[in-house]
């Protein structure tokens, strides 16, 4: 999932062309956060207008799992265990947020403090998310 808010916006733009690259060239997914798809993504993430493609949501509780309608093919379940990028969240757990996999109507993808060893324990789940634990692997 492509985000960076927070980075000009022509940097972004050419960071983005840059990944889009590289996924393709590993046959991997994009998805962009924000308001439209953008150009070689296979999808939008949120809650903005669907343009075409995959869409993800973002849920962080049982009371967001059961309000998620309309077509939705992921859903991103976080924080199931502490994380760096936001460190004020309170985790879920791996209990809680099997819970809460079990209760979307999408494939659901464990993101927040994840590792593959983590992933391994967990039930209910397609696949997880990570950011800084892809430079350990």
């Amino acid at each position: 999932m492509f985000r960076h808010y927070h980075t000009p916006a022509a940097e972004r733009r050419r960071l983005f062309a840059r990944l889009i690259r590289l996924a393709r060239s590993r046959e991997l997914v994009v998805i962009r956060a924000g308001a439209r798809c953008g150009y070689g993504a296979a999808g939008v993430h949120g809650r903005g207008r669907r343009t075409a493609g995959l869409r993800t949501m973002p849920v962080h509780s049982i009371r967001e799992a059961l309000r998620i309608g309309g077509r939705v093919d992921a859903v991103f379940v976080s924080p199931v265990h502490p994380t760096r990028s936001h460190p004020d969240a309170k985790a879920l757990g791996p209990r809680r947020a099997g819970i809460i996999a079990d209760a979307v109507p999408a494939a659901a993808i464990a993101l927040g403090g994840m590792d593959s060893a983590r992933f391994r324990r967990l039930r209910g789940f397609h696949g997880w998310a990570a950011i800084d634990a892809w430079g350990s692997e």
